[in-house]
Parts: structure tokens; C-alpha cells; sequence
């Protein structure tokens, strides 16, 4: 607890000093090295569950940390050998390179094409399937897979046992800037080319259909209660813990709609998680 709070209090203290001031002060650099070896380590989140176990308190001074980082580094090529057939570069900025890991920490990275930028962390049996990406700051726990061509955007929090299926898109935080990440909790299933966005936190257990994008500025009709769920001022949109999430639509109002018969895309909670819906979204346990 000593080292989290004096890492925080660095952090915070560097947050405001220019890149200039940030290469000029080797403690600077020191206190960044500890930070991403704390992210990296998931010892540090962007998001973290609260005292109540139900709601998630936000870690600002996490992306205070991550732009600190990003204001030190200096661009730098990278160059990936072929085989003998050539290579290719990636430019970056050097404090924050592609993570390498190791067999002993136990993710399943499958050759392909995916990568995973320093400063995220993922738990071990993660499942990586080619190509995906995870950037800065993410968080993938315990059991989840990351299909191919999805995306984990920078600082979002994926909870346990949590499948995101084939090109799902999951926001970050630092492009558009929010200060609430998007959280997806234990045990959802996200259906193939999803996006999550905007800050949503998607509850436990909740099976999000093919399709459906979830932001801050569409409502959610939950036909089952009768209620419509929305971003407000004083919170994200909110799936609930269980709730299976469709793609649908409404009816758009005014006269040139009625004549043109227009609709507008909405989703939609049409049922709440049952037996035959946790048949039809089991995990595969054999791929982990």
C-alpha cells in the first residue's frame, strides 16, 4: 500500500511538467519505470472494483502516468526479421514498446499477427487469437479470450471468463479522452463485431448480440422492465448483470420519416440470462 500511494503521489506530481521538464529530471524517468512495471504486473489498474463489490472506482492518475510516459518517450524504429525474407519497422515511442512475455507467466499469445503494447497487463490462461491487439493500460483477467481482429483499447478493464468474439472493438480512454474506461465485467460474452464505447460498463454475465454498439449518446430499451437505460451526467451507461443485448431499431418521428418509413439503430435487452442461454454461450474449456 506504501508503494502504491508514493507511485501515485510521483505521478501526480509529474502530471502537470512539460516534455522538457520530464527529460531534463532523471527521478522522472525512475518514478515512469516503476509505474508501467506496476501496470504491467496488473498491480496498478486505470479502473478497479470499489468497497462495495458492485460499482468501479476510476484511477485517474493511472492515464496522468500513461501520458507522462508518453510525454518522456522519444520516437524510435523497431524492426521485425522475416526470415531471412526482409523485414518491416514499427515507430513508436521508446517508453512504451511492444510487451514481450514469457512462458512461465502463462497467456496463450497465437502467432499471427497480434501484439500487446507495454503497460497492459494480461492474467494468466488469457487466450490471444491472431490478429487482436491490446493497447496501454488494458486489463484482461483470468480465462478470457481475445478472438481475432479485436481490440482491447487503451486502460479498459475485461473482467474473468469473458469471450470477445471475432473483430469486437472495445473503446479507450486517451483517444477520444474520457475519464471513465470501458469495464466489462466477469463471465460476458460479446459477439462478433460488437463495439463498446464511451465508457459502458457492461455488467456480469450479460451476453452482448452480433452486432450491437454500445455508446454513450443510443439508449438501451430494455423490454423486459420496461425502462431505457442512458449515459447521464453523473454516470456511464450501464448494461445490467445478466441481460442479453440484441440488435434492433425504432421508429424515427416527423413526417418525412413516417413517408420513407425510417428507423433508427437501437439496442435492445429482450431477455435476461437463463439456462439455455448459458448452453448456448459455454466457454470451450479444451482451448484454454
Amino acid at each position: 500500500m506504501e508503494q502504491y500511494q508514493q507511485i501515485k503521489d510521483q505521478i501526480i506530481a509529474l502530471s502537470p511538467l512539460t516534455a522538457d521538464q520530464l527529460k531534463a529530471d532523471p527521478e522522472s524517468k525512475a518514478a515512469f519505470a516503476k509505474f508501467k512495471t506496476l501496470l504491467n504486473e496488473g498491480s496498478i489498474r486505470a479502473a478497479e472494483p470499489d468497497s462495495s463489490g458492485d460499482g468501479w472506482r476510476v484511477n485517474q492518475w493511472v492515464k496522468q502516468g500513461i501520458l507522462v510516459g508518453m510525454k518522456l518517450g522519444g520516437l524510435i524504429e523497431s524492426h521485425v526479421d522475416l526470415d531471412g525474407l526482409g523485414s518491416f519497422s514499427f515507430i513508436d515511442k521508446d517508453t512504451w514498446p511492444l510487451r514481450e512475455f514469457t512462458a512461465a507467466e502463462g497467456v496463450r499469445i497465437v502467432p499471427g499477427g497480434s501484439s500487446v503494447r507495454d503497460g497492459a497487463y494480461l492474467a494468466p490462461s488469457v487466450v490471444m487469437m491472431p490478429p487482436a491487439y491490446v493497447n496501454v493500460g488494458g486489463y484482461v483477467d483470468e480465462g478470457s479470450m481475445i478472438d481475432s481482429h479485436a481490440l482491447v483499447g487503451s486502460c479498459a478493464q475485461i473482467g474473468k471468463k469473458v469471450h470477445l468474439s471475432a473483430a469486437v472493438q472495445i473503446g479507450g480512454v486517451l483517444e477520444p479522452i474520457g475519464a471513465m474506461p470501458v469495464i466489462v465485467e466477469d463471465e460476458v460474452m460479446v459477439g462478433g463485431n460488437c463495439g463498446i464505447y464511451e465508457g459502458t460498463i457492461v455488467k456480469k454475465r450479460a451476453v452482448i448480440g452480433t452486432g450491437v454498439i454500445l455508446n454513450g449518446s443510443t439508449p438501451v430499451y430494455d423490454l423486459v422492465n420496461g425502462t431505457v437505460l442512458r449515459k447521464s451526467a453523473d454516470g456511464p451507461l450501464v448494461i445490467p448483470e445478466g441481460a442479453v443485448v440484441v440488435a434492433g431499431s425504432r421508429q424515427v418521428k416527423g413526417e418525412f420519416a413516417a413517408e420513407h418509413g425510417l428507423s433508427i439503430y437501437t439496442p435492445l435487452i429482450v431477455k435476461y440470462r437463463d439456462e439455455r442461454t448459458d448452453s448456448a454461450t459455454a466457454l470451450e474449456s479444451a482451448l484454454r
